[in-house]
């Protein structure tokens, strides 16, 4: 079976595969400090309350924007799993152009939901990511990463107005019922949400302007699902483009040997 980490800023997604079937998803804050001991102890739980036990991973894969978490999940796959894992970079991703001055600079996860959303939707597209940033990528129609925008996500903007400002409480990300908010609470939900639609809507029109072909939108992250129906900027909505994008990135390497 392949297991196969997606690591991002603020959560972590664990995807169990049997062949090409996802059995088993588990999600866990990302945290640099946890040993790989802490790792196998909770995916232990988790996979014996699903039927499975840590033997039964022959193949890892990993893609990580976290570099003090490498060495820990490193660890994990070759202590618990006996298997060197796959690490996702630009150097090693098969099958992906990375058309930027500084290739090294594309972080895994962009790299693999490029991989993923032209595998689903062919190209050119726009991959809007919402998670601890909201990633705006653009993959051509070869597949090939191209660039694109990065803003700061949506829990940051609303961690930030509570942070910064000593009158304003944390609330939960919502849509507001109205735009116009009638309540501290309700005007900040209403500001948050609707400015990033706006965000989006913006920064989609900009590229699709900048661009010299018409460009698909595919929406995926923690938080791309509030925006389902708020916004006639975005074609697909897909959850589970990056841990699409990890197991076609193994089909490639097994394809290879």
């Amino acid at each position: 079976m392949l297991l196969a980490f997606d690591v991002g800023n603020t959560n972590s997604a664990f995807a169990l595969f049997d062949g090409e079937r996802v059995v088993a998803k588990w999600r866990t804050a990302t945290s640099a400090a946890r040993t790989a001991d802490e790792y196998a102890a909770w995916l232990a739980q988790l996979m014996a309350l699903d039927g499975y036990k840590l033997t039964d991973v022959k193949q890892c894969i990993i893609s990580n924007v976290v570099p003090q978490s490498l060495f820990n999940l490193r660890n994990l796959s070759r202590r618990y799993f006996q298997v060197e894992p796959f690490v996702v970079t630009a150097a090693t991703v098969p099958g992906v152009q990375v058309r930027i001055p500084k290739p090294a600079e594309a972080g895994a996860d962009r790299l693999v939901n490029a991989v993923a959303g032209h595998t689903k939707y062919g190209g050119p597209l726009v991959i809007v990511d919402s998670g601890t940033a909201t990633n705006f990528d653009v993959v051509g129609a070869d597949g090939a990463f191209e660039g694109g925008v990065i803003a700061p996500g949506i829990n940051l903007s609303m961690q930030a107005l509570h942070d910064a400002a000593a009158q304003l409480p944390r609330v939960a990300i919502e849509r507001p019922a109205t735009v116009i908010g009638v309540d501290t609470v309700g005007a900040m939900q209403s500001g948050v949400f609707w400015g990033y639609v706006s965000l989006i809507e913006g920064v989609v029109a900009r590229i699709k302007a900048e661009y010299p072909a018409p460009l698909k939108i595919v929406a995926t992250g923690g938080v791309a699902s509030l925006f389902e129906g708020a916004t006639d900027s975005i074609d697909h909505f897909d959850g589970d483009l990056t841990i699409d994008g990890l197991l076609e990135i193994h089909r490639r390497l097994q394809a290879k040997g």
